[in-house]
């Protein structure tokens, strides 16, 4: 089955406010990807890990997730480190990097303004994040990058958000469609997040530790 039925392409028109701001990017920077973000990683992987959103000159401009600004730095650092991806993390989509049992996204596929999609837009995307938790047969656990992603995943499982409330390192047990699926919480791996110390890398070091146990139960 290919992965490219879980992402939007660039004939996508759900959100206009996203659109629009794609046709403006395209003339300012026309060699940037510009486009819907696909996910990285084989459908059939345990791990699934969910950010926010592209960033505008990170993957909106490398056309892969995380992949290309502050954010991925310290992500697939982790990945290399827990045996999670194999190659050289260099910050560009040519780099040899290939994820190994997990699967990386976004909530939401395309850039936002700001880096702050709307409710609406999160809960459109939504379709393609549930298409793709769907098309996970082997999926135990999901990583969340934040509140936002928290809350897309909780929505199209279909979880009431009271019962599952974000903390860092929380680690959340969903019954969805018969099967158990891991929920796990992060502090997202953004730029300000990590110079204000909310998110140190020995916390996102923790992170990967309750994750692989998790794995293994």
């Amino acid at each position: 089955m290919s992965p490219d039925f879980v992402c939007p392409d660039e004939t996508c028109r759900f959100c206009p406010r996203l659109v629009s701001f794609l046709e403006k990017n395209r003339k300012l920077y026309p060699d940037f990807f510009n486009a819907p973000v696909p996910s990285l990683g084989n459908l059939n992987a345990e791990l699934l890990i969910v950010g926010l959103a592209p960033g505008l000159k990170g993957a909106n401009r490398t056309g892969r997730p995380f992949t290309g600004d502050f954010a991925g730095d310290l992500l697939y650092g982790r990945l290399h480190d827990f045996g999670f991806s194999e190659g050289i993390y260099q910050a560009c989509p040519d780099d040899g990097v290939r994820l190994l049992n997990a699967r990386l996204t976004n909530a939401v596929r395309c850039v936002p303004p700001e880096n702050k999609p709307t409710g609406d837009e999160v809960r459109c995307c939504g379709r393609y994040l549930a298409q793709e938790i769907k098309a996970m047969p082997n999926l135990k656990v999901i990583l969340v990058l934040g509140g936002l992603a928290h809350n897309a995943v909780l929505s199209v499982l279909g979880q009431k958000k009271t019962a599952f409330k974000f903390a860092h390192n929380a680690l959340h047990r969903l019954d969805w469609n018969g099967r158990e699926i891991r929920l796990l919480d992060t502090y997202h791996t953004s730029r300000y997040n990590v110079n204000t110390g909310k998110l140190t890398p020995e916390m996102f070091t923790d992170v990967f530790k309750t994750l692989s146990k998790a794995l293994k139960a």
